[in-house]
């Protein structure tokens, strides 16, 4: 039983913890347009990949002159 007066203040310090982190990620603009992060990640091109086809198209390129 004496192990309730050594959990409570455990968990309400975690409690507290935890509700701080919200409000410090809902003021620091943490959940602002969910959506175009979501999307970006459809639309993101590798670009060192391009750059290597541009290399490969540009030596073929020159190899047919």
């Amino acid at each position: 039983m004496s192990i309730i007066y050594v959990l409570i203040p455990i968990a309400m310090l975690f409690v507290s913890i935890a509700v701080w982190v919200f409000f410090w990620a809902v003021k620091s603009d943490q959940y602002e347009d969910l959506d175009r992060e979501g999307i970006n990640i459809l639309f993101d091109e590798d670009v060192p990949a391009n750059k290597e086809k541009k290399q490969e198209i540009k030596k073929e390129n020159t190899d047919d002159k």
